[in-house]
């Protein structure tokens, strides 16, 4: 049966029904959103989703509320807000309006339920606090920062809370959106960086078609004969170096102490490049403005990186 209301509850708000919204609106966007305690509208029926709001958690009867006892449980024990229901149901479904790739659905559904989804449901249910953040970032969660959307205490006006609900969601579609985008791009950059590290063989040096997240994917091809990566940025070119994890600024290899801090002329002089540009002090990028100019670049850098 097709479903005609999406129903949560009336009055203020917080991020768990807020984000819950967000999916359930791209799923089913003809659907009304009614935000009502009625009872008669929270009692579940086949043209309604009932979320945040109705005292059951019931999957097949569309009925996705937390606040009963007992409450609904993870495997591991920690607590569903509506929001972590709604994701674990729908989020496949999202992920496919989304225009995710099917092989990447489980991985991003996964993904985004422990990185967003779990620490809004621990939130809502009182799990963490965000004061433990401390008084300078406490303020600054997504769960606060949402609810900070609602209307003062003295705006009584009619529909108050309606509007800025209304209000509210476009901005916490944002949030998603842009985590979903941001997630499905590591994949296609990971594809990307596989396809490269193959047509690099033994080399020292992948050569990427622009600029991409890539050392994920050369840690998980094993790829540990790679030292350095090209690609252009804008009409130049760049030389970067590959970190060996992500708690620390250590390279595989540095580029060349006699590059570091020069530009332009200083910098062809010290390298014999010309078209060399830029090396930052801290040796880990360099420009160039060709891709022959970075080529040879990176060619002196696996050089000098042998002898170390």
């Amino acid at each position: 049966m097709t479903i005609t209301h999406l129903v949560t509850h009336s009055g203020g708000f917080h991020a768990d029904e807020l984000l819950s919204s967000v999916i359930l609106t791209r799923l089913f966007p003809a659907a009304t959103l009614l935000r009502t305690r009625d009872k008669a509208w929270i009692t579940p029926s086949e043209d309604r989703i009932i979320y945040d709001v109705g005292g059951d958690f019931d999957a097949i009867a569309q009925i996705f509320d937390h606040h009963q006892r007992p409450n609904p449980l993870r495997e591991d024990g920690q607590p569903y807000s509506s929001f972590g229901l709604i994701w674990a149901h729908y989020g496949r479904d999202y992920l496919t309006a989304m225009d995710v790739p099917e092989k990447d659905i489980e991985d991003i559904h996964a993904s985004f339920d422990r990185g967003f989804v779990l620490p809004v449901d621990l939130v809502d249910n009182g799990a963490v606090n965000t004061s433990e953040a401390g008084p300078l970032f406490s303020g600054m969660t997504l769960p606060v920062l949402l609810e900070s959307l609602k209307t003062v205490f003295d705006d009584r006006q009619d529909g108050a809370d309606d509007r800025a609900f209304a209000d509210a969601l476009p901005v916490a579609r944002a949030f998603i959106e842009a985590q979903v985008k941001r997630k499905a791009a590591k994949f296609r950059a990971e594809d990307m960086v596989m396809s490269a590290i193959k047509a690099a063989g033994e080399g020292r040096v992948l050569d990427l078609p622009m600029g991409m997240p890539f050392r994920a994917g050369v840690e998980k091809a094993g790829a540990d004969h790679l030292l350095f990566v090209v690609h252009p940025r804008g009409a130049d070119w760049t030389l970067t170096t590959i970190r060996v994890g992500d708690d620390t600024f250590d390279n595989r290899a540095d580029l060349p102490a006699a590059w570091a801090g020069l530009t332009d002329d200083a910098l062809e002089a010290a390298s014999g490049v010309a078209g060399a540009k830029f090396c930052h002090n801290g040796r880990f990028i360099a420009v160039a403005s060709s891709r022959v100019a970075i080529l040879k670049m990176a060619e002196i850098a696996v050089a000098e990186a042998a002898t170390e």
